[in-house]
């Protein structure tokens, strides 16, 4: 989110932060959006029956701030299948891992368990399926045999404020398409950008 926020900055950013929300009054990016000057809403999802009300009163938020685009960083509740339908291919999430590998949680010390030597972050358009959706970009990072959960959770993370601001760029500004692939899966196309930086962004060993 801080990320997005010192892209957004940027008078050639494509997108405004107007709104952050989040499910706890605790919750770390509330108070770096407040200091920020960007108006926040804490919605506490204890006070609604279903995944879906409390999706309701997110979803009236939002509109009520005028948001067009929704970029999850850190929140960690799953959608239901009506606010990913709504909100289709204007919600964003960003996942430490480079998906289809390793959904949902742990991943970084799922990846180190499996001694896998390449690793990463992805972000995507959500869909009603946990962590599936079309990949808008990511990035890889080395695994080396020293890494603990820490240090490579670390070297992920610095990509992941690279690549969201980019995503959220290329969506903001209309370059994003979504295409139906051979295999009949879903592809992000991504105009005036390259194969090589919409697909994968590899860092320099």
């Amino acid at each position: 989110m801080a990320a997005l926020i010192q892209a957004a900055r940027d008078d050639d950013y494509p997108a405004d932060i107007v709104l952050v929300i989040a499910n706890k009054e605790n919750a770390g990016g509330i108070e770096k959006a407040r200091v920020a000057g960007i108006p926040t809403a804490v919605i506490d999802h204890r006070q609604f029956g279903t995944r879906e009300d409390f999706d309701r009163a997110v979803h009236a938020a939002m509109t009520a701030a005028g948001v067009e685009i929704i970029c999850m960083a850190g929140f960690m509740r799953i959608v239901s299948p009506w606010f990913a339908t709504e909100w289709s291919d204007r919600l964003l999430n960003i996942h430490p891992a480079l998906l289809p590998s390793y959904t949902g949680l742990h991943t970084h010390a799922r990846a180190l368990k499996d001694g896998v030597k390449i690793h990463g972050c992805t972000v995507h358009f959500v869909r009603p399926e946990l962590d599936v959706g079309p990949i808008i970009v990511q990035a890889a990072v080395p695994v080396f045999p020293e890494d603990d959960e820490q240090s490579l959770a670390a070297r992920v993370l610095a990509q992941e404020h690279r690549i969201y601001p980019a995503a959220l760029a290329w969506v903001a500004s209309g370059q994003t398409t979504i295409q139906m692939g051979r295999d009949g899966g879903e592809q992000v196309h991504i105009s005036n950008v390259t194969t090589a930086s919409a697909v994968m962004t590899v860092p320099a060993i």
